[in-house]
């Protein structure tokens, strides 16, 4: 099912052994797929499929990362597979939102993919409403991560000398009982099912989410981006730049926020 679901661009269906995934969860602010954005835009990420599923909302549309003309008019759908060979990187943009009757369904087509398709590990990014954060989350960086058992061994050492912080279990029933904690992702969408369900399957998966609110999210995504960057090394930080990436950002965020109100209404 999950071979029939991804359907390459050209002849040849790519090989992704070896490679890491990363996608976003559509979840608050939309944060995961604009950082997704940044990575296809900057490393300008050749399409090598896009995926075939009745689990998303429809959506066609023009080539959001164009930077022409003639590339303007290559249509775009709600679910698309980038690569980047050098890098053995390949990134799932998921542009719409997930029907609710079919989350289960999608749940189970990604893993199934997921694991025909040989990644070495993936990555999740995603979000979570900063208005649910309990005393504790509310201290320092508003980033967390989440690592699958099958990932922990080898990148846990090396995240915690990056210094990032795991995502907190809270309590179950707060201020009637502590000892029941459990893993409370608000805002996230599919994020905690499907890193429970790799956990399960023996994927190797990790989580990388930032605490955040609905609005402008555009300097959201790019502190996510920048925070996977860190551990990932996508990309240099050039010295001049004062250690910051210079991400490039896609043709479309010019419409993020409408096309301007008319001057003829006044």
């Amino acid at each position: 099912i999950a071979l029939r679901m991804f359907i390459a661009s050209g002849d040849v269906v790519p090989s992704f052994k070896g490679f890491t995934l990363i996608m976003p969860a559509v979840s608050v602010g939309n944060v995961g797929q604009l950082a997704v954005d940044l990575l296809i835009s900057t490393l300008n990420m050749a399409r090598v499929g896009h995926f075939h599923t009745d689990c998303l909302i429809p959506m066609a549309g023009n080539n959001p990362y164009a930077t022409c003309a003639e590339e303007a008019g290559q249509l775009s759908t709600s679910a698309e597979v980038y690569c980047h060979s050098d890098s053995k990187l390949a990134v799932l943009q998921i542009r719409t939102p997930i029907i609710q009757t079919k989350v289960r369904s999608f749940r189970k087509l990604m893993v199934s993919w997921i694991k025909s398709s040989g990644f070495l590990r993936s990555v999740l990014l995603s979000s979570s409403q900063a208005y649910h954060r309990d005393d504790q989350q509310l201290h320092g960086t508003p980033l967390r991560y989440l690592l699958t058992p099958s990932l922990q061994k080898e990148e846990a050492p090396r995240v915690e000398e990056l210094g990032w912080r795991e995502m907190e279990r809270i309590s179950a029933f707060p201020g009637v009982s502590d000892s029941e904690q459990r893993l409370y992702i608000p805002g996230g969408g599919v994020t905690k099912a499907l890193y429970t369900d790799c956990c399960t399957e023996g994927i190797s998966m990790a989580v990388v989410l930032i605490f955040c609110s609905e609005g402008d999210n555009i300097p959201d995504a790019f502190a996510l981006v920048n925070h996977l960057n860190d551990w990932l090394h996508l990309l240099e930080k050039p010295v001049r730049a004062q250690g910051s990436v210079q991400w490039r950002v896609p043709p479309s965020w010019r419409l993020l926020f409408g096309s301007g109100i008319p001057p003829l209404l006044f």
